[in-house]
């Protein structure tokens, strides 16, 4: 039975000095391998993960001709985010809004249930965090022999060791950064371009930035990351509440400590051998309760299994459970775990109605636009027939993967006639104005109309835009300038 090392013990001492001071130097957690459904579980959900993220850039999906064929793809340089069938413009950019509040929203659900195990299990700085690990496991050893290995005098067989895992998780961190780059340009192009040295200089610049940022946080920085650079530590406290199910040392049942084997009853079931810290990747001891280092990933339990089965001893000493729970089977009772509570009621309320408000925004979202912006220098012109003549910059936007003829009128001005200078058209009440697919029509529209009904000089006038194949239409309200001196007749 392994007890709490030396280097344990002079964390211990170092982080009761930190409570004394402003700061306190870094004591490197070595983080001992575990075997266990746990570990099992976030092995799943971490090639789960992995997969997901190098996988998408390449799934195709056709939108027709001319269109992006990329399941997922940003495309800064069209301006567009497509999502499977999906394609949503600059306009739409309050729909990325709404997704972050359902994200915020449901984090929070999340959380107030099972306590941090999107820090635990999903978060990607704990997904490439485990799998550095295991890449460091797998070159310098476990535990025990990467601390006497650090601790002795540098020798060849402990550069060579070192060597190979830096340029082990340099590589994977720069496939980790080139992925990345993949979801704002095609992911073939892209590559070959990255490649053939034709890529453009954001490409590499970006490749280069996200590799290098993998390799410090998920190689260097680790656990610190979680404890200071990360705020969700500091909200999660707001999130839990006694019926919330978190990682858990059932001190009831484990306390008094005592070491060795168990006879009958006597004494608690822990043997205060240390498995649980050694176990955990922020170097914590669950025994001390929710800390606001712990991730929840759940190590520790698999830790202590083991040792209760070696000591003969029911295992789940550490479990997830509740306080409510741990404080009535301290009693000798026990309690339901609770799904519905004013809180989790209201996370999971506010989530369903924003849930549905996206989903009808969505499916009811225009497949037309249309802007107009009133000309600003002049701002009207006075016509020798003593007609007013307003200017304005009529932009439409078509959304269809097909070019569209729409159909301009206005209204709130009577008499009004309007000519457009690039194509040429009008005089007329009514413009026919053609815009390619996917695209966005700009036109220059001259409005002419007799100076009457003029308040303080302006008057609002409707602007009607009408897809000439479809019927869909949309309305922009402008004005119409004339005179400051010119009143109601």
């Amino acid at each position: 039975m392994s007890r709490i090392s030396k280097v344990d013990r002079e964390r211990q001492i170092q982080q009761e000095e930190a409570g004394q001071h402003l700061y306190a130097n870094r004591v490197k957690v070595y983080p001992k391998s575990v075997q266990g459904p746990v570990r099992r579980f976030k092995w799943a959900v971490l090639i789960f993960c992995l997969t997901l993220y190098y996988v998408m850039p390449w799934i195709r999906w056709d939108r027709g001709p001319n269109q992006a064929n990329q399941a997922i793809l940003l495309d800064m340089a069209h301006e567009r985010f497509y999502l499977f069938n999906l394609v949503f413009w600059p306009q739409d950019i309050y729909y990325l809004a709404g997704l972050l509040i359902m994200g915020a929203v449901t984090l929070f659900l999340v959380t107030s249930l099972v306590g941090r195990v999107w820090c635990g299990y999903t978060c990607p700085q704990t997904v490439w965090t485990d799998l550095f690990m295991w890449v460091e496991r797998r070159i310098e050893g476990d535990r025990n022999e990467r601390m006497k290995r650090d601790a002795a005098d540098v020798t060849l067989d402990t550069v060579w060791r070192k060597v190979s895992k830096h340029l082990v998780w340099l590589f994977i961190a720069f496939w980790t950064g080139g992925a990345w780059i993949m979801y704002y340009a095609d992911a073939p192009t892209v590559t070959v371009q990255f490649w053939t040295g034709t890529a453009a200089i954001e490409v590499y610049f970006f490749t280069a930035l996200f590799t290098a940022t993998t390799y410090l946080l998920a190689g260097w920085a680790r656990e610190q990351v979680c404890t200071y650079m990360c705020p969700w530590p500091r909200f999660q406290a707001a999130m839990l509440d006694e019926h919330s199910l978190t990682v858990t040392y059932q001190n009831w049942r484990g306390e008094p400590r005592s070491r060795g084997k168990r006879s009958g009853s006597a004494g608690g079931d822990c043997v205060d051998c240390g498995a649980c810290v050694t176990a955990c990747p922020t170097g914590i001891d669950i025994r001390d309760g929710i800390q606001l280092e712990c991730i929840n990933c759940g190590l520790c339990i698999d830790a202590c299994n083991h040792v209760m089965a070696r000591t003969g001893r029911p295992s789940w000493l550490i479990t997830w459970d509740t306080l409510a729970d741990q404080t009535a089977k301290a009693a000798g009772t026990h309690t339901k775990f609770r799904f519905f509570r004013p809180r989790t009621i209201i996370y999971l309320t506010a989530l369903v109605m924003i849930a549905l408000t996206m989903v009808v925004a969505v499916a009811m979202r225009p497949g037309i636009g249309l802007s107009v912006l009133h000309d600003r220098a002049p701002l009207f012109v006075r016509l020798p027939d003593g007609n007013l003549r307003n200017g304005y910059v009529v932009k439409i936007v078509n959304k269809a993967a097909e070019p569209v003829t729409f159909e301009v009128k206005t209204s709130g001005l009577p008499g009004a006639e309007l000519t457009e200078t690039n194509e040429g058209l009008g005089p007329t009440t009514t413009l026919v104005l053609p815009v390619a697919a996917d695209s966005v029509g700009t036109f220059h529209v001259f409005v002419t109309a007799a100076p009457t009904g003029l308040v303080d000089g302006t008057r609002n006038i409707d602007f009607h835009l009408r897809d000439m194949t479809t019927g869909e239409e949309a309305n922009y309200r402008s004005a119409f300038m004339g005179p400051a001196n010119t009143g109601p007749r």
